[in-house]
């Protein structure tokens, strides 16, 4: 079992930043895939961004240029730095990790999210 805390919410005006981490307990998580996804009031869950555990990272086009997603696999950890931030970013982000690719197909641990709101 993989356990994921995420924290780094909050609020924050058009055009900020915020940086939320997610650590992980329980296995190396060295050896996971692990990215970011987040979900809007009455919309699905959506993919934002993952690290792969060799490093190669992918980004939603929504978010490319403008949120950056990083691992430290010694503190086993997965950051996603968010800048110019614009409130349709506002949902709960929630992180993920999985043996297998996150960009397809089930993720068999997940979070409990943290909520990011920008203001307009």
């Amino acid at each position: 079992q993989v356990q994921l805390a995420e924290s780094g919410g909050g609020l924050v005006q058009t055009g900020g930043s915020l940086r939320l981490s997610c650590t992980a307990s329980g296995r190396p998580f060295s050896r996971y895939n692990a990215g970011w996804f987040r979900q809007a009031p009455g919309q699905s869950r959506q993919f934002v961004a993952t690290v792969e555990s060799g490093g190669r990272t992918y980004y939603a086009d929504s978010v490319k240029g403008r949120f950056t997603i990083s691992r430290d696999d010694a503190k086993s950890t997965v950051y996603l730095q968010m800048n110019n931030l614009r409130p349709e970013d506002t949902a709960v982000y929630y992180c993920a990790a999985d043996i297998s690719t996150l960009l397809g197909g089930s993720i068999d641990y997940w979070g409990q999210g943290t909520q990011v709101t920008v203001s307009s």
